[in-house]
C-alpha cells in the first residue's frame, strides 16, 4: 500500500516531495518541455534497467496531503481561463477548416491546458507547446522571434532544443506582465504559422472578453 501511494504521488507530480529529496525527477532529454519530468523509477534508465520499486522517502519528507500547499505558485492563467482560451483557439481554427491542437502554459512554461480537435493529429499539441516556449523565452509572439533570429544571429543563444521557432504562439499578459503563452499548431497556409497565430489570438480574446 505504501509503495502504491508513493508511486501515485510521484507520478502525479509531487514536486514538493521531490524538491526535498536526493532522488530528483529525471528529464527525458534536452528536447523535454517544461514540466516533462519523470520519477526516477518505473521507467527504463540509460542502461536499459527498470527499477519498479520506488526509493524510500528521506527522513522528514512527507507525501502531499489533501488540502496541502500548491506544487507551483508560478504566475499564469487559471485553469478556467486556460481551458476557455484553448477551446476558443481550437474553435477558431475549426471555423477556418483546420484541425489543430492548442496549448496554454504558465510563466514557467508548464502546461495549464491543452486540447486537440476531433480528427487532428495528436502531435499538434506538442508542437504548440514548443512554440509557447519560444514566446516565453523571447517575450514576444513566436513569429516575431522567428523574424528576429533571421536578422540577428546573436539571439541564437536563447534557442533551446525544446523550441519550435515558428509562428503560432503569443504571450498572455496580465497587469502589463507576461504570465504565460498560448500556442496553436496544425493550421496550414503561408506564411507558416500565420493561421495558427490568428487562432491563438482568438484564445487571448476569449480570456480578455470574459474578464471585463
Amino acid at each position: 500500500m505504501r509503495k502504491a501511494l508513493i508511486a501515485a504521488a510521484l507520478v502525479g507530480g509531487a514536486s514538493l516531495a521531490l524538491a526535498q529529496s536526493p532522488f530528483h525527477a529525471i528529464s527525458p532529454g534536452p528536447r523535454a518541455l517544461p514540466g516533462d519530468r519523470l520519477p526516477p523509477f518505473a521507467v527504463l534508465d540509460d542502461q536499459g534497467q527498470l527499477q519498479l520499486s520506488p526509493p524510500p522517502l528521506p527522513p522528514g519528507v512527507h507525501l502531499p496531503q489533501p488540502g496541502g500547499p500548491p506544487e507551483s505558485t508560478a504566475p499564469g492563467p487559471s485553469l478556467a481561463e486556460a481551458t476557455r482560451m484553448a477551446q476558443a483557439a481550437v474553435r477558431a481554427c475549426s471555423a477556418l477548416g483546420y484541425r489543430t491542437g492548442a496549448a496554454v502554459v504558465d510563466s514557467k512554461g508548464e502546461l495549464r491546458a491543452g486540447l486537440t480537435a476531433d480528427g487532428a493529429d495528436g502531435s499538434h499539441i506538442f508542437v504548440a507547446m514548443r512554440k509557447t516556449e519560444v514566446t516565453r523565452v523571447f517575450a514576444m509572439p513566436s513569429s516575431a522571434a522567428n523574424a528576429l533570429l533571421q536578422k540577428d544571429k546573436n539571439q541564437l543563444g536563447k534557442v533551446t532544443p525544446a523550441m519550435f521557432v515558428e509562428g503560432g504562439a503569443v504571450p498572455i499578459e496580465r497587469n502589463g506582465k507576461i504570465i504565460g503563452a498560448i500556442g496553436v499548431s496544425g493550421a496550414a497556409g503561408m506564411p507558416i504559422g500565420h493561421n495558427d497565430e490568428v487562432c491563438a489570438q482568438a484564445g487571448i480574446k476569449a480570456m480578455t472578453v470574459r474578464r471585463k
